[in-house]
C-alpha cells in the first residue's frame, strides 16, 4: 500500500514450512516423513558448517536451523543408538529452492493482486526471504476477510505445489511475524489489535525478532524470560543495558511496529506460471498457454513501469515434479511482447525432444519470467 499510514492495518506473514527439506521430500518421495537435514557436509561429525533446514521429523531429535552440523550429527547418532532412524544429511540444491520459491511467490502475489483488483496500483507484498513474504491486506476491510484470503492462498499452494505455509495475521509486521511461528506446520494464527498484549505477554522474550543468543543470555541474567517480564522494564533501563537497541525492545515488547510493507525499489524479475489440470506433451496446447503467459508477463512488466528486459527464462515442471529452467540473455535490451514470445518459444521447444526431455515425460507446469529490467529505453548496461 502506498502510504506512511500505519493505523488500522491488517498484515500477514507467510512462511513456508521447513522449506528446503519440504522441497526435497516433495521431489524425492522416498524421503517423505524421514528425519532430514539440509546443510553442510557433517563429515562423520567433524563438519564445520551449519544446518540450513531440518524436517519436522529431524526436529524431534532436537536438530534446528543454524545449529552446527557436527551437533546435528551427534543428535542423529544418539537417535540411532536409541533405535530410531538416523537423519539423512543433504547438501541441498539452492538453485532448485530458488526456482520453487519463485513459483510460490508468484502464486501469492497473483492471488493478492487479483483480490486487490483496481483498488490500488501497487502490489501490497514484500518478499522477506527465499521462504517468507509479508502481505498488506488492509484493503480486505476486516480480519475475517484477510483470514479467508490467506486460507485460500494456503490451499492453493498445498494443492498446486504440495507445500505447506504457516501464516500469522496481525496489525503490523512484528505481530504477524511472531504469530506465523505459533502454529507450525501449516498453521494460521490471527491476532487482533485488542489482543496484542495478551498474545505477547506469555511468550518467551527471545521470540522478538532481533533477540539473538547473546541478548537472550543477557536477559536471562536479568531474570527476564517472558515478554511480560521485559515489559516491566522502563525504556531508560533498557537503553542503559542495550543502548539504542533498548528503545526498540521497549516498543516491540508492547507490540509496536510502524514499518510498512513495500516492494523492493529494484524488482529483479516479473514472471507468471501455470499448472495444467492434466499433465501433457501436446505441443499446440502448451504453446498456446505459453503465449498467454507471455502476454500476462508483458502486461505486468509494462504496468510496473519497466521499458526493457534483457533475459527471458522459461521453467518447465514435469509430471514427476522435476523442474528445469532455460534462460537466454539478449545482446541488447528488448522492449516488445513479440521478442518475449519468440525467445520464450525458443527456450520451450527443447523440452519436447531429447535435448531436455530424453524420457518424454509429460509436463505439469510452465513458467515465463523476464529479468534484468530497466525503466529506461536507452539502457546500455553491460551484464
Amino acid at each position: 500500500m502506498n502510504s506512511k499510514k500505519v493505523n488500522n492495518r491488517i498484515i500477514a506473514h507467510l512462511d513456508l514450512d521447513a522449506f528446503f527439506a519440504a522441497v526435497e521430500e516433495r521431489d524425492h518421495p522416498w524421503l517423505k516423513g524421514k528425519p532430514l537435514v539440509v546443510g553442510a557436509d557433517p563429515n562423520g561429525g567433524r563438519g564445520r558448517g551449519v544446518v540450513a533446514t531440518a524436517s519436522y521429523a529431524a526436529r524431534a531429535y532436537g536438530i534446528r536451523s543454524a545449529m552446527p552440523i557436527s551437533k546435528a550429527w551427534q543428535l542423529s547418532e544418539a537417535a540411532r543408538r536409541a533405535g530410531k532412524e538416523p537423519a539423512t544429511f543433504l547438501l541441498g540444491n539452492h538453485r532448485r529452492y530458488s526456482e520453487v520459491s519463485g513459483v510460490v511467490m508468484i502464486l501469492i502475489g497473483n492471488r493478492v493482486s487479483n483480490q486487490l483488483g483496481n483498488l490500488v496500483s501497487k502490489l501490497a507484498t514484500e518478499q522477506a526471504g527465499i521462504d517468507e513474504m509479508y502481505c498488506d491486506l488492509s484493503f480486505t476491510g476486516s480480519f475475517e476477510n484477510a483470514e479467508a484470503l490467506i486460507r485460500e492462498i494456503k490451499k492453493e499452494i498445498r494443492g498446486k505445489e504440495r507445500l505447506t505455509i504457516s501464516a500469522g495475521i496481525g496489525p503490523n509486521k512484528l505481530i504477524a511475524k511472531i504469530a506465523s511461528e505459533r502454529q507450525k506446520p501449516d498453521g494460521l494464527t490471527l491476532v487482533r489489535p485488542e489482543n496484542v498484549q495478551d498474545f505477547l505477554d506469555p511468550l518467551p522474550a527471545r521470540v522478538i525478532p532481533g533477540i539473538g543468543p547473546k541478548t537472550d543470555a543477557e536477559l536471562e541474567k536479568m531474570y527476564i524470560r517472558t515478554i511480560l517480564d521485559l515489559r516491566a522494564l522502563s525504556r531508560e533501563e533498557l537503553i542503559e543495558q542495550f543502548g539504542k537497541w533498548g528503545s526498540d525492545l521497549y516498543r516491540k515488547a508492547r507490540g509496536e511496529d510502524d514499518s510498512i510493507v513495500e516492494e523492493s525499489d529494484e524488482i529483479k524479475s516479473v514472471g507468471e506460471q501455470e499448472t495444467f489440470e492434466i499433465d501433457t506433451l501436446e505441443l499446440a496446447f502448451v504453446c498456446e498457454r505459453l503465449n498467454a503467459l507471455c502476454s500476462d508477463v508483458f502486461r505486468r512488466f509494462r504496468r510496473d513501469g519497466f521499458k526493457t528486459f534483457r533475459t527471458v527464462v522459461v521453467t518447465v515442471r514435469f509430471a514427476d515434479f522435476q523442474t528445469q529452467s532455460r534462460a537466454h540473455t539478449l545482446k541488447a535490451p528488448a522492449a516488445t511482447g513479440s521478442v518475449l514470445r519468440f525467445e520464450a518459444l525458443k527456450s520451450l521447444l527443447p523440452f519436447f525432444d531429447k535435448r531436455e526431455n530424453p524420457e518424454s515425460k509429460k509436463i505439469r507446469l510452465i513458467g515465463v519470467r523476464v529479468e534484468r529490467l530497466s525503466k529506461r529505453m536507452n539502457d546500455r548496461s553491460k551484464f
